[in-house]
């Protein structure tokens, strides 16, 4: 049994959502690093092309809690599948609009918006995975090493997409970008399944661990929409997800610009000090999650899930407000780095904390949290800039950080115990 614990499909399967992640970042920053090209050549202004990194937001938002209803419905492996299929389509296709056409600006807003509503299946439905295959003592790890993908993905966009544009252009980087998709889903509908029943390889130990620590009803539910949205929980991590994600999307949509533009680095400077935020909220994210496992299991899941969280959202707008006052472009490079690591370090508490509350609803309410994610982001896509312009960027960080406190500050009413049925609730439900 024990080896089972430490091994097994389950990790493969976290492996390779390790990569969904990656990729998925990928696709979704590679236009930050590409921008530098693409904006002149369309002669959008930082505020268009605000609008275009924004209209990305807005349709994975808009599609979070569909994109988890999904995944409960059909199953995350179908759903993932072609989520990833369809994003890599409109990942390619935002490459394919003409310099010369007209309403370029338009057309980039609608792939955009489009290849978000792709994108929007896909950690509702990781989480649903989770729910399903990894137990409640795991959790914490296994949504640290799926997130660390995002970190993962993001660090290598910019030296990778650097390269693609130096040598080739920048519509190069998208349909590399998509190419890897394509590969990545056809791998991912081979190897996954949606539970462990299904699953041929794995073992009648595996099994029995992963069932063991699972808390699933015995009979069939619908999902308690009236519960889910008057939910304490489900307002709160809503709320502070929020404010992860406004200050998460400065490092993914307006960083390396920041680094070329003001901070006045060259374009391979400006590729490696971006890496550097990626590479910490790998870190943090990997961190996090062992932390989260380790100090659930010694003082139970509210120290474990929210204790972490709102430490390391607190940490973080400590360096982001530091980071944006230091005067060296390098230095400060890496302060607002260690920002970004430190508010990884809460990213598994999110999505393990919707895991225990939710339970086989754990796509849908990750799906409602991450709408406040994506909101965030989009309202600092296109807010950062306008904010810059107007009192500067520092002013810009300075909003970001405050957020960060408040978003620490909205765990202090989060118990990951209190789940959304209870077990009064699920003996009541009939078939």
């Amino acid at each position: 049994m024990e080896a089972s614990r430490t091994g097994g499909v389950r990790w493969m399967l976290v492996g390779w959502m390790f990569v969904m992640s990656a990729v998925a970042y990928l696709d979704r920053v590679n236009i930050s690093i590409a921008g530098k090209d693409l904006a002149p050549e369309f002669h959008l202004s930082n505020v268009q092309f605000g609008h275009i990194l924004s209209a990305f937001l807005i349709g994975y938002a808009a599609c979070q809690v569909p994109g988890g209803r999904l995944a409960e419905t059909w199953g995350a492996r179908r759903v993932l599948t072609f989520g990833i299929i369809w994003w890599g389509i409109f990942t390619a296709l935002t490459a394919s609009v003409p310099a010369a056409m007209a309403g370029g600006l338009f057309v980039f807003v609608a792939v955009r918006f489009l290849l978000g509503c792709g994108e929007a299946v896909v950690y509702p439905s990781c989480n649903r995975m989770v729910a399903g295959w990894i137990p409640v003592s795991e959790r914490g790890f296994a949504n640290g090493v799926i997130f660390a993908g995002v970190g993962f993905g993001t660090s290598i966009s910019s030296p990778l997409i650097t390269w693609i544009m130096l040598n080739w252009g920048w519509r190069w980087s998208f349909w590399f970008s998509a190419a890897v998709g394509f590969v990545t889903a056809a791998v991912w509908f081979v190897i996954a399944r949606d539970n462990p029943e299904e699953h041929a390889w794995v073992g009648a130990d595996e099994r029995q661990w992963i069932r063991s620590g699972l808390d699933v009803p015995k009979k069939k539910v619908g999902m308690p929409w009236a519960k889910a949205l008057s939910s304490r929980e489900v307002i709160a991590l809503a709320l502070s997800y929020f404010t992860f994600g406004y200050s998460a999307y400065i490092f993914f949509t307006w960083f390396f610009l920041y680094l070329v533009n003001v901070r006045g680095l060259n374009l391979k400077a400006s590729a490696f000090y971006n890496m550097l935020p990626g590479l910490a909220m790998m870190a943090g994210s990997l961190l996090g999650g062992l932390i989260n496992d380790a100090v659930t299991k010694r003082l139970g899941q509210r120290a474990g899930r929210g204790g972490i969280a709102a430490i390391g959202m607190a940490l973080s707008s400590m360096f982001i407000a530091l980071g944006s006052h230091v005067q060296d472009a390098r230095l400060a490079a890496v302060v607002l780095a260690g920002g970004a690591g430190a508010l990884y370090l809460s990213q598994s508490s999110f999505f393990s904390t919707t895991a225990d509350v939710g339970g086989v609803f754990a796509g849908s309410i990750s799906g409602m949290m991450n709408t406040g994610n994506q909101i965030g982001g989009a309202i600092t896509a296109s807010l950062t800039p306008w904010i810059a312009d107007k009192y500067g960027w520092n002013a810009s960080f300075g909003v970001a950080a405050a957020l960060c406190v408040l978003g620490a500050t909205a765990w202090l009413v989060i118990d990951p115990k209190r789940k959304l049925l209870s077990d009064s609730d699920l003996a009541s439900t009939t078939d």
